[in-house]
């Protein structure tokens, strides 16, 4: 499954939506895309399961690269 992560690069800054990224990742549960995401020190905001329409609609924007992690 395909989720999109809503996240500040900064852990200890309070959130400021102009700030805020988006990166794609494969996993099976939230669980295991925060555990993957959690070297980077990301403060995330939204984990979003993509599915459906919704992920055929996010594969069109040039910004779609799902991210290699392992």
């Amino acid at each position: 499954m395909i989720f999109k992560v809503y996240y500040q690069e900064v852990l200890l800054e309070a959130p400021v939506r102009e700030k805020t990224k988006t990166v794609y990742v494969e996993a099976d549960s939230e669980r295991e895309v925060r555990a993957k995401l959690l070297p980077f020190n990301y403060n995330i905001e939204l984990v979003q399961a993509l599915t459906g329409a919704h992920l055929e609609f996010e594969k069109q924007s040039e910004n779609f690269k799902v991210l290699e992690l392992v």
